[in-house]
């Protein structure tokens, strides 16, 4: 079984490139099937989710090419199979991205009902509420979702909720329906706009992607085009907070740093300096940390797949700190494991309240989820001695060759899968 081996204590120090986003890449990659024509999308990020995906995506038929690093050609011409099995969808949640994209496309999709992080209930019922005032007929069989329309026409949709994922997939749906959608209440995320983009460079008529009104113009055909994926500002995010944690100097690479506004702003906030500049974030953090209070938000908001990782840095810092978590209400999983190596937080509902500590110790760890088990590398990454953490699979769900770019950074980390791998990392180390 796979682990990381963390010696902490060292100060992150360098500089650190971000690849593709995997939340755009999900649902750009399911999107690329509504064409017959070849479709080539650069930057996408080689991480365990996109490759289940594009798994799921040759299990219908569709032809894929890994042209080179991170760049794939999809041809969906070939699709012989409206049926997704559960085999892939158990593994990533994205997967139901595949719904509004064969509904779009064929007019039916039998997707079966998601998987991904145990961070809490995602019910899917706004997506099926757009589908149905597109016209679709929506049952559920057997823990499958069954969509079937003869044709689908354009309709006001109101989601009752922000949801990143309806509005993408109700984005793929509508972009080839009959006449005009109206998406009200739509998600805002820069993955959203990246998903509209890539539809848009594919022919669709979309607009308003990254407001709250999103307007689609229906198209009857798309058709084949070369897709750039933007900067992954997560990924970028948790490097930021582990140059805070260790008290470093990190400059991260080929990002957007308008996506990163929220982040940097709470950085500054604890007492951190931010240089940006056109496509980099440069984070200095040679003072003591401060306290402050986070409260997750949909986009421009504090994004809540950062929430574990700011909660392990409020945990080292001076003074108390409140995080609320206002989205999924399953994410405080991780802080058994850090108050475990000596960090003093408190869950109450949906609120951990955080007595920073001076130093934590290292523990054997246990990741419990994608982000929080990002949260524990940066505990470990800050704590005196050497951490072992285990599940690493969801970590490396979305985080490609994270223990190398953490190396490249200073960091001592190593992936281990044996017991005398993790000997020979420790005697190396001394």
């Amino acid at each position: 079984m796979e682990q990381y081996v963390v010696k902490g204590g060292v100060p992150l120090r360098g500089e650190v490139s971000v690849g593709g986003a995997k939340n755009a890449a999900l649902g750009i990659l399911a999107a690329a099937i509504m064409t017959d024509e070849t479709v080539t999308i650069e930057n996408v990020p080689n991480v365990r989710d996109t490759r289940v995906l594009l798994q799921a995506i040759e299990g219908i038929g569709a032809k894929v090419k890994y042209v080179y690093n991170n760049s794939v050609q999809i041809n969906g011409g070939s699709i012989c199979d409206l049926n997704v099995e559960y085999e892939y969808i158990k593994k990533i949640r994205a997967s139901y991205y595949l719904l509004g994209a064969l509904l779009g496309k064929y007019k039916e999709s039998n997707v079966a009902l998601p998987g991904g992080c145990n961070i809490g209930s995602r019910p899917i019922d706004q997506h099926l509420k757009g589908f149905k005032a597109l016209g679709a007929k929506v049952d559920i069989d057997k823990g499958v979702v069954c969509a079937k329309a003869d044709k689908l026409v354009g309709s006001h949709i109101y989601f009752d909720v922000v949801t990143v994922g309806a509005t993408i997939n109700l984005m793929m749906a509508s972009c080839m329906a009959e006449g005009d959608t109206i998406l009200e209440n739509a998600a805002k995320e820069p993955h959203i706009v990246d998903v509209a983009n890539f539809l848009n460079a594919m022919g669709a008529n979309i607009k308003g992607a990254g407001t709250d009104v999103i307007r689609i113009k229906g198209v009857s055909r798309l058709h084949g085009c070369t897709y750039s994926i933007i900067p992954d500002q997560i990924e970028a995010g948790t490097f930021m907070v582990a140059a805070a944690a260790t008290h470093g100097d990190v400059v991260v690479k080929d990002v957007i740093p308008k996506h990163l506004e929220s982040i940097s702003a709470k950085l500054m906030e604890m007492g951190c300096e931010i240089v940006e500049g056109d496509d980099w974030v440069r984070v200095i953090a040679d003072k003591e940390l401060g306290s402050t209070n986070v409260k997750t938000l949909p986009y421009p908001g504090f994004p809540t797949d950062m929430q574990p990782q700011m909660a392990v840095a409020l945990a080292l810092a001076k003074g108390s700190s409140m995080v609320t978590e206002s989205i999924f209400e399953n994410r405080f999983k991780y802080v058994d494991e850090i108050n475990r190596m000596g960090a003093k937080v408190k869950v109450e509902g949906n609120t951990a309240y955080i007595e920073g500590v001076q130093r934590i110790s290292a523990a054997q760890l246990s990741a419990p989820d994608l982000r929080a088990g990002a949260a524990l590398v940066i505990a470990a990454l800050a704590a005196d001695g050497i951490s072992e953490i285990e599940d690493i699979e969801y970590i490396q769900r979305g985080y490609e060759d994270f223990e190398g770019k953490l190396s490249c950074l200073g960091a001592v980390i190593a992936k281990v899968d044996s017991d005398r791998e993790l000997q020979k990392f420790k005697l190396k180390i001394g």
